[in-house]
């Protein structure tokens, strides 16, 4: 009988553990690769495709862009992923605050007269007022503080002007009697600012306080404003957050401020960055061939400014 006979074909222990452990070696890479892309997505980059012409010419249906959502300090995930379920989130300090002429995605705050927006959605606007600011537009020329707010570079003007004795219904805030094209003058809110609410502006900040957090609002006949639980006397109501004044650089194209009031700035996500990847978003993938061709090699790599 030979040494070897009969004796069981047994890799050594060592050998044989290492083999049992490469499915899960690439298991757990595959977890810490997820890991690690969450967290670039929670708080450094992440990627946005526009889908609306309300940015033209600057952004087009169809491009890619990644956002930084560090410069102005990133946030905990402020949904259940996938669903339209808000949860409490926290913001980390950024490097800075939105100025006037930033690009900036933001959690859409509702319409001018919802509390807040139904589904989670994110916008993508150019700021053009900060808090304190005054905000005006005088035949579609916009002023900021008094003197005029340039237009960019690749903004776009469409339609007719709307004369100042036209009204727009869907103009914020509620019986304005502004349009899109002559609008204003408005103080963009500042925390701390005090808001005069009396009979002439009561239905149009109503909405506003409501989404300041309050519930049960009215104006008592001695001028004092009741929100919940608290008396404002003689109607000065303190405003208890920063907002910004947002705007679409296609101007007649362009659902912002000018419609659905101010953004919090607690609802600002990051800072457009750059443009990684542009092609006609009308093309479908069924028609591959012309869908490649209408890659824009001329926008890929594109600072946004």
């Amino acid at each position: 009988m030979g040494l070897n006979e009969n004796v069981p074909n047994k890799l050594p222990k060592s050998m044989d553990k290492k083999r049992k452990s490469k499915p899960k070696e690439y298991f757990d890479a595959l977890v810490w690769a997820a890991v690690v892309a969450f967290l670039i997505k929670l708080f450094l980059f992440e990627a946005y495709r526009i889908p609306t012409g309300s940015m033209e010419n600057t952004l087009l249906v169809g491009d890619f862009l990644l956002v930084t959502k560090f410069t102005y300090g990133a946030t905990t995930p402020r949904n259940v992923p996938f669903t339209d379920i808000r949860l409490p989130y926290f913001r980390l300090p950024g490097f800075k605050d939105p100025k006037p002429g930033d690009v900036v995605v933001f959690d859409f705050p509702g319409e001018r007269d919802e509390k807040q927006s139904k589904e989670v959605l994110n916008y993508i606007k150019r700021c053009v007022g900060t808090p304190g600011d005054s905000i005006k537009i005088v035949n579609k020329i916009l002023y900021r503080n008094g003197q005029i707010f340039p237009n960019p570079p690749q903004s776009k003007f469409i339609g007719q002007l709307q004369p100042p004795n036209v009204s727009n219904p869907r103009i914020f805030p509620k019986g304005s009697g502004w349009n899109e094209d002559n609008f204003g003058p408005i103080r963009i809110p500042q925390k701390g600012d005090i808001i005069k609410i009396d009979s002439s502006n009561f239905d149009g900040y109503k909405m506003f306080l409501i989404k300041e957090g309050y519930i049960n609002i009215k104006l008592n006949p001695n001028g004092d404003l009741s929100a919940d639980d608290e008396i404002f006397k003689e109607g000065k109501y303190s405003v208890k957050r920063d907002y910004l004044f947002m705007m679409g650089d296609n101007r007649n194209n362009s659902l912002d401020s000018r419609f659905w009031g101010f953004m919090p700035m607690d609802n600002v996500v990051g800072e457009a960055f750059i443009i990684y990847w542009s092609w006609d978003a009308n093309i479908s993938f069924a028609d591959l061939f012309r869908l490649i061709g209408s890659i824009r090699w001329n926008r890929i790599g594109t600072l946004i400014k």
